[in-house]
């Protein structure tokens, strides 16, 4: 990768190292009468939970491509005016969570950029490996960036074989062939509306049908939201082109073996999407039931933490016998705290987003689910809370193995620094978290919870350590500085 070409972008200031991110997608090509930008930001608000800092819709009116995009949640950015500006024949839009502190509007998507064939609207989910490598590589080349972004260097390489190539399949070819890591990309184009997944389908992205009318989106509880039909999951490795009301696949030469990432199913996805055919609440569900088998205890109420340990929770309830209920009630004005993009701002909305329930707590044992420890720090502050609500007993139970190794693929697990499980036992967890005890779900049992998925199809590398491909040495300029 030393013969990159100048680019044709132009930029306002130097930014520092890459960021890692994991966010929400959508896009919309309209066969119908539809109000694109109303369509995309109910499709947004349905994708919400995979990030809150930003999001942006772009839209294109006859070839004409603009947009709109702001920090803060979908419903604060997107106004009755901003939607009535925002016309258009297709649109895509990005609900964006960070894993370092440039949290800024310039690094909010989609990007919207020229290139050779006109404008350009691109909106990523994942993280490049070598994004670093590529981005040195092409500012040494006389690139200039605007965001500290992988998905501008994206940008930057579909610009940069669009100078030597006519084919945009062949120059979106070129760019996969270049960039490592895991993406799933809404692309929008003057006159095509395009979706791409990594080869190891790490990231989810589906494709929906509305009357005439073709849909992209991270999950399918985007397309439930605005009244799609499901029509399949992009293919690792597959290109999906939408021109003129038709759907053409092109299936690259880079599939891998399947690793979708299997937080999608412990934490991230919402628990009523289906990814690559398999319920993410059946598989919470079944996570909960494994875990009761694996680590019974005596007890006398099942609770889960808001929002992600609840299903496993019910599951872990029905195969013990021991009643499940409601000990902690979340303030739903209230982000999920596992994607605040600083440490203090996580251990300081635990305070604010759970409150114990005194009445169902007090002089009980108390087995409490939750989907993983990363830090242990949360975890911390609600064994606590649950005992000076008068808890007899606080059982913890973990419906993932512990996380011992950083996720270079966009999920928040930044470094091992970071990883309590990397440097404590299981018992020293349960000492510093002040459980009476704690048990993690196997990884063996982990992989048999995604109910209807291919057998080992699943990246588990933060568990294990085994990558699917080549990542920075964890002690690293890339691994270290990017901590949250």
């Amino acid at each position: 990768m030393n013969d990159y070409e100048s680019v044709i972008f132009s930029a306002s200031e130097e930014t520092a190292e890459t960021l890692r991110e994991a966010c929400g997608v959508f896009g919309v090509s309209n066969g119908d009468t539809f109000d694109v930008a109303r369509l995309t930001y109910f499709g947004l608000y349905a994708l919400q939970h995979r990030g809150q800092e930003s999001c942006g819709i772009a839209v294109n009116n006859d070839g004409d491509i603009s947009g709109h995009k702001g920090m803060g949640l979908v419903s604060e950015v997107f106004t009755e005016k901003v939607l009535d500006r925002l016309e258009g024949k297709m649109a895509i839009g990005h609900t964006r969570y960070s894993t370092t502190g440039a949290n800024s509007l310039e690094n909010a998507q989609p990007l919207i950029v020229n290139y050779k064939a006109g404008r350009l609207a691109l909106a990523h989910n994942g993280n490049l490996v070598n994004a670093s490598k590529i981005r040195h590589d092409l500012e040494d080349q006389g690139a200039i960036f605007q965001t500290a972004t992988d998905s501008e260097v994206i940008a930057n390489l579909i610009s940069r074989y669009g100078l030597k190539y006519d084919n945009l399949i062949e120059v979106l070819k070129r760019t996969m062939d270049v960039i490592q890591g895991s993406y799933a990309l809404v692309i929008m184009t003057p006159r095509r509306l395009i979706g791409i997944r990594d080869p190891w389908g790490l990231r989810p992205l589906c494709i929906g049908k509305l009357q005439n009318s073709f849909i992209l989106a991270s999950e399918t509880c985007a397309l439930d939201a605005v009244g799609a039909s499901f029509l399949r999951d992009v293919a690792p490795g597959e290109i999906v082109i939408i021109e003129d009301g038709q759907l053409k696949s092109v299936q690259t030469h880079l599939n891998k073996p399947h690793n979708l990432c299997i937080f999608e199913h412990i934490y991230f996805a919402r628990p009523d999407s289906f990814i690559d055919g398999a319920s993410i609440y059946r598989s919470r569900l079944e996570a909960g039931r494994l875990l009761a088998i694996e680590h019974p205890v005596e007890a006398d109420l099942v609770v889960g933490v808001p929002d992600s340990g609840l299903t496993a929770a019910i599951g872990y309830s029905r195969q013990s016998g021991i009643p499940y209920g409601d000990a902690l009630i979340k303030n739903r004005y209230v982000g999920r705290t596992f994607i605040q993009p600083h440490q203090k701002m996580r251990e300081k909305s635990v305070n604010i987003k759970l409150n114990a329930l005194r009445s169902e707590i007090e002089g009980k044992r108390i087995v409490l689910i939750d989907d993983s420890i990363v830090r242990g720090t949360t975890t911390k502050k609600i064994v606590q809370m649950l005992k000076n609500a008068g808890a007899k007993e606080v059982h913890m139970r973990i419906s993932s193995p512990p996380v011992k190794h950083p996720c270079f693929f966009g999920i928040d697990i930044a470094s091992r620094d970071l990883l309590i499980a990397a440097h404590h036992s299981v018992e020293e967890i349960r000492d510093i978290i002040g459980a009476d005890s704690l048990g993690y779900l196997s990884t063996e049992h982990l992989l048999q919870t995604p109910v209807g998925a291919p057998e080992n199809s699943f990246c588990r590398a933060c568990f294990t350590g085994q990558y699917p491909m080549a990542v920075p040495d964890e002690g690293d300029k890339f691994a270290l500085d990017n901590k949250c």
